[in-house]
């Protein structure tokens, strides 16, 4: 794609990185045959190709955000499942992310887009916070009827049906491995994740520390800045993803770690990406790179270190890939061959490369689109006539979960299982009723 940026405008390392991607494109439109929103909608400018060409447009003009501009960029779910199919290798990542960044500073949204926008930003990341919404959220779910607005209804119907006590297991502290130590490791335990289900990282512990690893919850690490990263809000992203830095390399430079293993999938795609986000803070950026380099979802290591076990139950699991895991991080083999050489039988739904939906907050903002997406996903599953479903982000789990009766459970919870843990709380008979 040819671009015309001046000389000044790519002084700016952010233009001189979007200029790249830009002008790796070469308009073939392959990425229209896998784009989700494309195919429910049908509508170029909701492709990545027409994206491209409307941030393309907004950066090179220079020029504030406009309405038709921010409509469809906000209806990206940033699934990657372009960069996947692109035989250019365009980071269309990278691009979004610059224009989101644009928008947020340049772009005056409605009222009600900004207050929920706020609201969501200044809630999921802190999970006592997000604890009491959920809650409220409970209390008000008979009254959703009353809400004029579609995005209030998502957000009240999120509400789990039971909200799990705190785990104490998500303080800081290490995690002794069970015999000889064999590595070190940092765990993330997220922030929504601590709210909405704590079974996850406690299968985590159980898992890792049976294998060997110590783990440790560093003091000081907390959300990613996923959430706040996506809407465009880089101050707020970034001083999430700093005090992680401080606090892992803290951990690093002292007794040492092989690895910062995450559970979450759409957060272990952010962390990946930390050295690209500091790459010009000369106070972060060698940090940045080393976090990122020890940054793995838990069954990259999991497939790393050895993970053999005996499923107590037949069982058969129809495997939902995440497209953070998939397609932003590239990992698509590794849960299934844990799961297989565990005794599981894993069969895969149709169209495993599109989106359920969920996407951050795209399932609360962007409601109508994302139940469509949530209903062909889930059709696809139960056509598998799974007795579970495997994932190994929360933000699916929870997505999927809202749209079928079928048990949704981490990865990680069947592999505690099958290597002595107890039996997943969604597997057992109350939790199913």
């Amino acid at each position: 794609m040819q671009t015309n940026f001046t000389e000044e405008q790519l002084r700016d390392p952010a233009i001189a990185r979007s200029n790249r991607i830009l002008r790796s494109c070469v308009h073939c439109g392959f990425c229209t045959a896998t784009c989700p929103t494309y195919q429910v909608l049908g509508d170029e400018l909701d492709s990545p190709r027409g994206r491209i060409y409307l941030i393309k447009d907004m950066l090179e003009s220079g020029r504030p955000a406009d309405a038709r501009t921010v409509k469809h960029i906000d209806r990206c779910l940033s699934c990657l499942a372009c960069m996947t199919t692109c035989p250019s290798g365009v980071h269309y990542m990278h691009l979004v992310d610059h224009a989101r960044a644009h928008i947020e500073r340049t772009y005056r949204r409605p009222a009600m887009d900004r207050f929920l926008r706020w609201a969501l930003a200044r809630i999921i990341p802190h999970p006592t916070r997000f604890r009491l919404a959920l809650l409220g959220a409970k209390l008000g779910r008979p009254f959703a009827f009353l809400m004029p607005d579609a995005r209030l209804r998502a957000m009240l119907a999120m509400a789990p049906r039971q909200i799990p006590p705190v785990s104490r297991n998500d303080d800081p502290q290490v995690f002794a491995a069970r015999g000889a130590r064999k590595i070190r490791v940092a765990l993330m335990t997220g922030c929504a994740q601590r709210a909405l289900n704590t079974d996850i990282n406690d299968a985590t512990i159980r898992l890792l520390t049976r294998l060997g690893a110590e783990v440790v919850v560093a003091p000081g690490a907390g959300c990613c800045g996923a959430l706040t990263h996506h809407m465009g809000r880089e101050a707020e992203s970034h001083a999430s993803a700093a005090r992680n830095i401080r606090a892992w390399m803290a951990e690093h430079r002292g007794a040492g770690l092989d690895a910062v293993v995450i559970n979450t999938s759409g957060c272990g795609t952010t962390v990946k990406d930390y050295g690209h986000m500091f790459r010009s803070d000369p106070q972060l950026a060698e940090d940045a790179a080393t976090v990122a380099g020890l940054a793995c979802d838990v069954t990259e290591l999991l497939a790393r270190i050895g993970c053999t076990g005996k499923a107590p139950e037949p069982l058969r699991l129809a495997y939902h890939a995440a497209c953070s895991l998939q397609h932003g991080q590239r990992v698509r083999s590794e849960p299934k061959d844990l799961l297989r050489a565990a005794g599981f039988e894993v069969v895969e739904p149709a169209d495993p490369h599109l989106c359920c939906g969920s996407a951050g907050t795209y399932n609360l903002l962007q409601p109508e689109i994302s139940t469509e997406l949530k209903r062909r996903k889930v059709a696809t599953l139960e056509a598998q006539s799974p007795e579970a479903i495997a994932a190994g982000n929360i933000g699916c789990m929870m997505q999927i979960g809202s749209a079928t009766g079928v048990p949704v459970v981490h990865t990680v919870e069947l592999l505690d299982w099958a290597t002595g843990g107890p039996k997943p709380p969604a597997l057992t008979a109350e939790n199913r009723m």
